[in-house]
């Protein structure tokens, strides 16, 4: 049995986890990869995403692959509730090796910055031990003055500090507010999702929803736009149901394309073709 190619670099374990089981049902069977699309009514192409992880298969196709193969529906499916959880949340981010952050690579020890010399109060000057103890009774009086004065110019100081550092804040503060708030001072606006709705009309013998009126472009799995949301409005008024009107082809939105492909008689591919355009809008 010939192996299996490798997943996609940076693929979600989840979806890796999905197409694991799958290709291991895939496998259980001996069936070919079209023998397996005959079996289950899905295409050879959208198996061929599906167990490569290009794509998630709709439901149907699980249950189908797990009535075929005789594999537990059950698992399957949480299998793929969790990897369309995982697709919905982001792509997902390996971790690689990268350059060492800077909090890990030493650095050099840098010199000492020698500390500021405090401002101390001036010291009555003395010529020795001896003198100062001969004359400590005459000079009291000097050395408390010289002492209230060091401790009057300290207060002074910090006094000048605490003024400096209030005048700072209030001058950087009302800038900081103004910039939050915008220069006019109201929120700045946040630009809302694109929402979609339905509006159909008819014309030229071709029902049109509003979002867009394309008849060729092609539509596959994970793309966005008006078109997306042009083909959900069609489905929806051909009585399948999309998942929603929110111009996002996801797993649903497939399992809708192949339930309308089936029903027009068209190649069941889950992809939207020229030939799928026609037939909804018709």
């Amino acid at each position: 049995m010939a192996r299996w190619r490798a997943l996609p670099a940076g693929i979600d374990p989840a979806v890796a986890a999905l197409v694991a089981h799958l290709r291991k049902a895939k496998d259980f069977s001996e069936l070919s990869i079209k023998q397996l699309g005959s079996a289950t009514g899905y295409s050879t192409s959208s198996w061929e995403r599906y167990l490569s992880g290009r794509a998630l298969p709709p439901p149907a196709a699980v249950r189908s692959l797990a009535e075929v193969v005789g594999a537990d529906p059950v698992r399957l499916l949480a299998l793929l509730d969790a990897a369309v959880n995982a697709r919905r949340s982001g792509p997902f981010e390996p971790e690689s090796p990268s350059e060492p952050t800077p909090s890990s690579v030493p650095t050099p020890p840098s010199e000492p910055v020698p500390p500021s010399k405090p401002v101390l109060p001036p010291e009555p000057a003395t010529t020795g031990a001896v003198e100062a103890d001969d004359d400590r009774s005459d000079t009291g009086v000097d050395g408390d003055r010289h002492h209230l004065a060091g401790w009057r110019q300290l207060g002074l100081l910090g006094c000048g500090m605490v003024m400096g550092a209030v005048m700072v804040l209030l001058l950087v503060q009302p800038t900081q507010v103004a910039a939050a708030r915008g220069v006019s001072g109201t929120a700045v606006a946040v630009p809302e999702a694109t929402a979609f709705a339905c509006s159909y009309t008819r014309q030229g013998g071709r029902w049109y929803a509003g979002n867009s009126e394309t008849r060729t472009h092609q539509l596959v799995v994970d793309m966005t736009g008006p078109a997306v949301a042009e083909l959900q409005c069609l489905l929806q008024r051909a009585g399948i149901t999309p998942g929603g009107i929110d111009g996002n082809f996801g797993p649903l939105t497939e399992s809708a394309v192949i339930q309308a492909q089936k029903k027009f008689h068209l190649d069941v591919d889950g992809q939207v073709g020229p030939s799928t355009w026609a037939a909804l809008r018709g």
